[in-house]
């Protein structure tokens, strides 16, 4: 039985088409790159303070890179780490812990680190009192329940992982057992509320204390330092490691040259980067925060012993052991 020409064609047209998808198995197009990239920043100081210094910035890298750049500011460590997990964000300017959560949980991948103006890739937890409170480490130290302290969003480097680290733990102080009262908040909010005397002790770090000495020296008078950490690998920058490789090495680009070299636009480059403390971005891959990866592992091992958990203290052990053999055998 013939079939009807119409039919006839609408067979050869579908034999076509699978035809087509057969032949495209075995050679997958490229995915296009976004019309739009979210850059996500971490500011402790928020977005109103954090803006301007950051927007000509990425005016220049949407130039450069050939792509829309929206900025993302939030002071929420965690909801940011999200935002790049979820796809919601596709490059950010992180600290060092939220950097390593979002290369351990979303993929992310560390193009560049800052360089602050003196030339230091490493900045310092510190901890700060009011000046002339008269309260002094040993008074922080003593653990007798009469102090007012402020201590950093879980997340964050300079604000709690690193006092735990070298200034707690190795004493036995538990923050929420020693304390009158235990307040999370980010540094500004921190430094503020030490010198209007509502906390009698706080975490910061070294930036922050240096921007409020420029933007609010009058605050800053307020504030004494009373504890300084080792040295702490600053930030960098991030980017989803299934963004588009080409565009990912435009973004790697941007910011390694970004402010090099001699010529007005150069210089103009500069006083961005010294807006924000920077002197250059130089190469980082994801060791270069290992270092910081040690004090989570240190963190954890000293959190599981507390608890009794001795499948957390073997884990624990297990990362520490790793990192250090790493490290030994690096140059």
């Amino acid at each position: 039985m013939s079939l009807p020409g119409s039919v006839r064609l609408l067979g050869v047209g579908l034999l076509a088409a699978v035809a087509l998808g057969l032949s495209a198995c075995g050679r997958r197009e490229p995915a296009a790159g976004p019309d739009e990239i979210t850059f996500s920043i971490l500011s402790a100081q928020g977005q109103a303070s954090a803006e301007p210094l950051w927007q000509p910035l990425l005016d220049d890298m949407s130039r450069v890179v050939g792509v829309a750049v929206e900025p993302h500011f939030a002071s929420d460590y965690a909801t940011l780490v999200e935002d790049m997990k979820q796809g919601r964000t596709q490059a950010a300017w992180f600290s060092a812990q939220p950097a390593i959560r979002a290369m351990d949980t979303a993929g992310a991948e560390m193009v560049a680190r800052t360089v602050d103006l003196e030339g230091a890739d490493s900045y310092h937890s510190t901890l700060i009192v009011k000046t002339g409170s008269g309260v002094a480490l040993e008074d922080v130290l003593a653990c007798d329940g009469r102090l007012r302290f402020g201590i950093g969003d879980p997340d964050s480097t300079s604000g709690t992982l690193v006092p735990m680290t070298f200034l707690f733990n190795p004493r036995g102080v538990r923050p929420e057992a020693c304390f009158l009262s235990v307040r999370p908040g980010n540094h500004e909010t921190n430094a503020f509320e030490v010198a209007a005397g509502v906390l009698d002790v706080a975490t910061s770090n070294s930036v922050t204390l240096g921007e409020l000495r420029r933007r609010n020296p009058t605050i800053a008078d307020q504030i004494e330092e009373i504890w300084r950490s080792p040295p702490i690998p600053e930030g960098g920058i991030l980017v989803r490691g299934d963004l588009d490789p080409a565009l990912k090495e435009k973004i790697r680009s941007f910011f390694l040259t970004y402010g090099q070299g001699a010529g007005v636009e150069a210089e103009r480059q500069r006083r961005v980067l010294a807006a924000l403390n920077y002197s250059r971005f130089s190469a980082a891959d994801d060791n270069y925060l290992d270092p910081v990866r040690e004090l989570i592992a240190d963190q954890a091992l000293a959190t599981a012993r507390a608890e009794g958990d001795a499948e957390g203290v073997a884990a624990a052990r297990r990362d520490l052991q790793r990192l250090r053999a790493k490290r030994e055998v690096q140059p």
